[in-house]
C-alpha cells in the first residue's frame, strides 16, 4: 500500500492506496477507527485488483484535527469525502462505508452524482436522533464513541464490541486508533447529531437512484438486524441485507476474503 497525504480545503487528510488499476473503491472507516483498518483488503487480492484509496477523517489516524470544530460533524465528514473524492480524481468511485463511514457515505450520496453505488455495513440509515434507540442495540460500550476523554480500559471495552463475541482477532489495533483520535471528534459528533445536524437517511436511501448494499455480521453487536429489515430501500442490493457468518461489526477485519468476494459480486453487478 502507498500511504500519501492531501490538503482538501485546507484540511490535510492521509490516505491509503492499493497497487490496484481498476475501478476506484474509496473506503471510509468508523468512529475512532482509520484508514488501516482496510489493510487486509487493500493489501489481497481485491486491493491488487481495484484502485482502492482509504483516508484518514479529520482527527483521526494520521490525518490533521479539523480546524472548524463544526466539521466534527456528518455533514463536516462527508463535506471531507466529497472534497477527496474529487482531488483524488475518484468521484466515480464505489464508495463503502463502515459504521460511521457509512453514515458519512449516505450524507454525501446526493454531492457524489458520479458514484455508481454505494456499500455500508455497521450503518443503520436513520431520519431523526429518536430513531437511534431502535436502529442500535443496546450495547453500553457504545457511549465511549460519544466521549472525549477515554481511558486505555475504556477503548478496549469499545474494541470488544467491534468483534463477534469470543472472536479470537487482536484488538490492539483498534485500541491504539481509539486513543490517537482527537477527543473532540467524538464530542462534536454527538453533540451534532443531538442537534439533528444530519440529513434524513431514511431518505437518502429511500430515493437513491443507484445500488446501495447493506451488508451485516451475524454476529453483530451494535446494529439491530430487526431494524435494517424493515427498512424500505427500493435499490437494496440483491433485496436483503447480506449476512456474513462468524463476524461482527468489524465484518472486514474478521471476515476479509467474504468480505472482498462481496464487494467484488457487487462491482459486477454493476457492470
Amino acid at each position: 500500500m502507498d500511504e500519501q497525504q492531501i490538503t482538501v480545503d485546507g484540511q490535510r487528510i492521509a490516505f491509503a492506496q492499493s497497487e490496484g488499476t481498476e475501478r476506484p473503491v474509496i473506503f471510509v472507516h468508523g468512529n475512532s477507527s482509520s484508514s488501516r483498518t482496510w489493510g487486509p483488503v487493500l493489501a489481497g487480492p481485491f486491493g491488487q485488483r481495484f484502485r482502492c484509496l482509504a483516508l484518514d477523517l479529520p482527527g483521526h489516524g494520521e490525518s490533521a484535527k479539523a480546524k472548524d470544530p463544526a466539521d466534527y460533524s456528518l455533514p463536516g465528514y462527508a463535506k471531507a469525502l466529497i472534497g477527496f473524492a474529487q482531488a483524488t480524481d475518484a468521484a466515480d468511485a464505489v464508495v463503502v462505508g463502515w459504521s460511521l463511514g457509512g453514515h458519512i457515505a449516505l450524507e454525501a450520496a446526493p454531492g457524489l452524482p458520479a458514484a455508481p453505488g454505494f456499500v455500508v455495513f455497521g450503518t443503520p440509515p436513520v431520519g431523526s436522533a429518536e430513531q437511534l434507540a431502535e436502529a442500535f442495540l443496546p450495547n453500553p460500550a457504545m457511549n465511549v464513541g460519544f466521549t472525549a476523554a477515554v481511558s486505555a480500559e475504556e477503548a478496549r471495552v469499545y474494541a470488544a464490541s467491534f468483534t463477534a463475541p469470543g472472536s479470537p482477532l487482536p484488538l490492539d489495533d483498534f485500541v491504539a486508533d481509539i486513543l490517537r483520535t482527537d477527543g473532540e471528534a467524538r464530542a462534536g459528533l454527538l453533540a451534532s447529531v443531538g442537534a439533528g445536524r444530519f440529513t434524513d437517511e431514511i431518505a437518502i436511501a429511500a430515493d437513491l437512484q443507484r445500488p446501495l448494499a447493506i451488508l451485516q455480521g451475524e454476529d453483530e453487536q451494535l446494529v439491530s438486524l430487526d431494524y435494517l429489515n424493515k427498512l424500505t430501500i427500493p435499490t437494496r442490493w440483491r433485496g436483503a441485507v447480506q449476512l456474513i457468518p462468524a463476524a461482527g461489526h468489524a465484518l472486514h477485519q474478521e471476515a476479509p476474503e467474504a468480505f472482498a468476494a462481496l464487494l467484488g459480486q457487487f462491482i459486477a453487478d454493476l457492470g
